[in-house]
């Protein structure tokens, strides 16, 4: 009986290589699943080539509702980001790809699951452990891992060989990953640091910065519990949002990151990233943090931050720490709502305004104007008891050098004396 194998694929160079070889080298049906999470794509094209390319049969998947909801507010609610400023477009897909092939695997009742992931990069390891967290039955088949093919170029010269179409050409053979969050480059002059990025052949949905308009462009977003739910006034749904966000902030030079990363295999690599839309509403969403949140809770909440990026990036998203912390972070965004209006210019993006029915901002106590709530001789005796370990070291370090040490007496405390 022919062994079935369900493979995660794309159209791409990697996956168009991978449908024969895996028919090559094991008596197998390949079952094609395309996992559509916002990437521009002809899937009746990529259907087509899958099957063309020997698959016996392909499915697409359309998960972007899920893509956004189950994952990349989660993320964004977090404050999520790693490394200072990848906003994790790629580690937040996978998962859920990896979710997608189990369920497919179980339906077609799959020996195994095979994706396109190299050896040195992050992708095999959370596709591997996506699939592990609800397939541990499950083969998993990596051919970057196994396969005597070293390069893109030899996987070019493969399918020619076969005389199967390259569905690419070398001089543009950056290794690409897009969806609805972002587009990642890697590959060319990238791999070199000290070269600056070809933006002109590139990039493909932001422009570069130096070629944005000359005037600025003003948004708001309105957020509920921590979550978009309006740009410019207009209600819509979180695909709709990223989508408008994307074009806008494309438009106006947002979200490139150019970036030296820390691979989980524990070599350095360079990505340069598109994040428009992602860019503007995490910025946003800071905004509108730091006058619904108190100062507690945003400290806690930024230590969280940078645990819920690692381990995001790290591919273990189904595990008990990533849901415990997006349960904290749920807590935190119960009074996030409110408004952010927010400056787009060459690239930059800044803040023009935010409002919350939840703000903890009081202009009664921050005013230059004292108020009635606030009383600056208080401020005093709230300093000596925040600067007392100060005052007794120094006290100690004065003793020790033979030095005498006057202290001031606090301030004496009046009594309210009644009539006699």
């Amino acid at each position: 009986m022919k062994k079935k194998i369900v493979l995660a694929y794309s159209g791409g160079l990697d996956t168009t290589v991978i449908i024969p070889w895996l028919r090559e080298n094991y008596d197998c049906d390949v079952v094609a699943v395309c996992v559509d999470v916002g990437q521009e794509a002809d899937w009746k094209a990529v259907e087509k080539r899958a099957l063309e390319t020997g698959a016996s049969s392909c499915y697409v998947a359309d998960v972007k509702k899920e893509y956004v909801e189950e994952f990349i507010w989660p993320a964004l609610k977090a404050g999520a980001v790693y490394e200072d400023r990848y906003l994790l477009g790629t580690s937040t897909a996978r998962p859920l790809i990896a979710r997608v092939l189990v369920e497919y695997a179980r339906k077609e009742k799959a020996d195994a699951i095979a994706h396109g992931a190299t050896g040195k990069g992050n992708d095999q390891v959370r596709f591997d452990l996506g699939i592990m967290a609800f397939a541990p039955d499950i083969e998993i088949i990596a051919p970057w891992r196994i396969w005597k093919i070293k390069s893109r170029e030899e996987e070019i010269r493969y399918l020619q060989r076969r005389k199967i179409p390259v569905p690419m050409k070398k001089k543009e053979s950056y290794s690409r990953d897009d969806n609805l969050w972002h587009i990642s480059h890697e590959g060319l002059e990238l791999e070199d640091p000290w070269h600056e990025p070809d933006y002109r052949k590139m990039l493909k949905m932001t422009v570069p910065p130096e070629k944005a308009p000359n005037k600025p462009e003003y948004v708001e977003i309105e957020f509920e519990k921590g979550i978009p739910a309006a740009v410019n006034g207009k209600k819509a749904d979180g695909v709709t949002i990223i989508k408008t966000l994307n074009r806008i902030g494309g438009a106006n030079g947002v979200g490139l990151a150019d970036l030296v990363e820390n691979r989980v295999v524990g070599m350095k690599s360079r990505g340069v990233y598109e994040t428009p839309g992602g860019t503007i509403l995490y910025y946003a969403h800071g905004e509108l943090e730091h006058i619904c949140l108190d100062r507690q809770t945003y400290a806690f909440k930024q230590q969280a931050a940078l645990k819920m990026g690692e381990l995001i990036y790290g591919g273990l998203w189904f595990t008990p720490l990533r849901e415990a912390l997006s349960a904290f972070v749920d807590v935190t965004q119960k009074t996030v709502s409110g408004t952010v209006r927010v400056k787009l210019y060459k690239g930059s993006v800044s803040s023009a305004g935010v409002s919350s029915p939840n703000s903890l901002y009081n202009a009664s106590i921050a005013s230059f104007t004292t108020g009635e709530l606030y009383n600056h001789a208080d401020a005093k005796g709230f300093i000596r008891l925040y600067g007392l370990p100060v005052l007794v070291r120094a006290m100690m370090e004065h003793g020790k050098k033979g030095r005498a040490v006057k202290i001031p007496a606090a301030a004496p405390r009046t009594k309210k004396r009644g009539k006699a």
